[in-house]
């Protein structure tokens, strides 16, 4: 869980509460058609509790490899030119990253938005191509769709998809992939605070199932060299 005052542009120690159950032992895992997939007892469900993860070596890398892939998240919301966005329907097919945060926050959202732009224009132009972001945000009551619009651009890259909507929907999206969000607080000192998951979820182009995370301390380095395989499907 990521604690932050949107309005206090301090660096300052951030409390970080693992949201990922990791599992003792290797999982059983199945790479079919170059996409994953589980062995035995398939269940696209997300648990109460978040995703399961492998242990072991994987733990040593920055991508984490999910033991149940997480089913993409049943969304419909707006996105930055004022139009529905099915996020399931629009996203099918193509190897997607999906990240929770909002604009205002002082550091980890543009950070992490920042980082994989720059592994993204490392890509050949056809794999930047393919490749789709899309940002929810988790603050929609100051994330308009116009202020997605001039913000993404200069934090990330201008072809990710910036979302917005009413925060029981969204909340309830992040839900389905273990990530906690609040609704923003207001303190009396007139800054805001705001709660969020800091991981980042790629999308299989094969399954459109969610196998891989990431978490805030991934370098772009990190996720330049991951992104090749991710845009193929493929373990990172």
């Amino acid at each position: 869980m990521h604690l932050q005052k949107s309005d206090d542009v301090q660096a300052r120690p951030r409390r970080r509460t693992p949201l990922i159950a990791a599992v003792a032992g290797v999982a059983a895992l199945a790479l079919a058609a170059g996409g994953f997939a589980l062995a035995q007892g398939d269940d696209s469900e997300p648990s109460a509790n978040g995703p399961i993860v492998l242990s072991g070596e994987q733990s040593q890398k920055a991508a984490t490899v999910l033991d149940r892939p997480m089913t993409k998240p049943d969304l419909v919301l707006t996105d930055t030119k004022g139009q529905p966005f099915d996020l399931r329907e629009r996203t099918k097919g193509k190897p997607t990253l999906i990240y929770f945060g909002y604009t205002h926050c002082p550091d980890v959202c543009p950070m992490t938005l920042s980082n994989i732009a720059l592994a993204k224009s490392k890509l050949p132009k056809a794999d930047q191509d393919k490749l789709q972001v899309v940002f929810v945000t988790t603050d929609p009551e100051r994330d308009t769709a116009a202020e997605l619009a001039k913000w993404l651009p200069a934090a990330g890259d201008p072809s990710f998809t910036g979302l917005t909507g009413d925060f029981p929907t969204i909340q309830a999206g992040a839900r389905q992939l273990g990530i906690g969000i609040d609704p923003p607080k207001k303190e009396k000192d007139g800054s805001v605070v705001s709660m969020h998951g800091a991981q980042v979820f790629a999308f299989s182009p094969k399954t459109d199932q969610g196998y891989v995370l990431y978490g805030e301390d991934t370098t772009w380095q990190d996720y330049a060299k991951d992104l090749p395989k991710l845009i193929k499907g493929e373990a990172p």
